[in-house]
């Protein structure tokens, strides 16, 4: 399988702080791929490294082919976690700017910032200023100019923070059109909703080493299967579910994992007496649910072998 990126027992540390342990990863062409980690777990710096921002202190990174990515910078888009415009500047210019930048010529960054903008429901902004656009609207003119000049590798740190649903929805059809077009796509986030929608694969670092990598299928493979439960009423009571092990209730929605010896038409039952029941399913577990647990078996892990010293 041909790959856009490759990282290869990667490790960087500042001093004493190892922020990425020992990561090896393979990242297919043509895929949407999520990077997953709660905050300082190592997302941010691996893909600085990638971007040739940091240098690893261990290990092998290829992009493109190339061990250095300022060596394909041109066919590389980044958008960094931290995100900002020239506020004086137009919209329209300052995607065109962007693009200027990545070596297009005036009047075909000119054109192609126009239609992007368009495009993606910014056309009555072309010719006002950044600094009178909301945080979301800003964002997207960021991303738009992170693809004006037809990036192979787009690499976006933290695309969905602080969007509303709309923008969020505009956010998610731009990487989908990149996918579409051929490209691939990296994103780091917390949102596991985004991540389990739109990735073909995920992988999920944990305070600096990585902990799972492959397809949703691949994660989810072998682990406990659960109801996903849509319900209306007080849902106190879920909590008393006969043979419930565990119960992530978040208001409407639940996720339920019995324990081996429990029937799941019991527990319909059970709830059609205590709720509205709108959807009930026996399935796989949500990739919320298995980072969840991750974190938790990971930290089991950490202690236990601090323990042991």
């Amino acid at each position: 399988m041909d790959h856009a990126l490759t990282l290869d027992g990667v490790t960087k540390r500042f001093g004493s702080f190892t922020a990425v342990s020992d990561l090896s990863l393979q990242v297919p062409k043509g895929c949407i791929y999520g990077f997953l980690g709660q905050n300082g777990a190592g997302k941010t710096t691996t893909i600085r490294m990638v971007m040739s921002i940091f240098h690893p202190d261990q290990g092998r990174i290829s992009v493109l082919g190339h061990p250095d990515a300022s060596e394909v910078k041109d066919r590389l888009g980044y958008l960094p976690e931290e995100k900002g415009l020239y506020k004086k500047m137009k919209t329209a210019e300052i995607v065109a700017y962007f693009g200027k930048l990545k070596g297009m010529d005036r009047s075909t960054a000119n054109h192609k910032a126009r239609e992007l903008l368009t495009r993606f429901g910014l056309g009555d902004w072309l010719d006002k200023k950044c600094e009178a656009m909301s945080k979301g609207m800003g964002q997207k003119v960021q991303v738009l100019g992170t693809i004006i000049h037809d990036p192979e590798l787009v690499i976006l740190d933290e695309p969905f923070s602080g969007l509303d649903p709309v923008n969020r929805d505009t956010m998610r059809d731009i990487i989908l059109d990149m996918k579409r077009q051929g490209r691939t796509v990296i994103f780091s986030t917390h949102g596991m909703e985004q991540a389990e929608q739109l990735c073909d694969y995920v992988m999920m670092i944990h305070k600096s080493r990585l902990e799972f990598a492959g397809t949703l299928t691949e994660i989810k493979q072998g682990r406990d299967l659960g109801i996903q439960l849509d319900y209306d009423g007080d849902g106190r009571a879920l909590k008393d579910l006969p043979g419930a092990a565990r119960v992530n209730d978040n208001g409407k929605h639940a996720e339920i994992f019995l324990r081996p010896d429990a029937d799941p038409q019991q527990a319909l039952r059970w709830l059609l007496e205590q709720v509205t029941v709108k959807r009930f399913d026996y399935r796989e577990p949500s990739l919320h649910e298995v980072f969840i647990r991750t974190v938790a078996e990971a930290d089991q892990r950490l202690l236990a072998a601090a323990g042991g010293r």
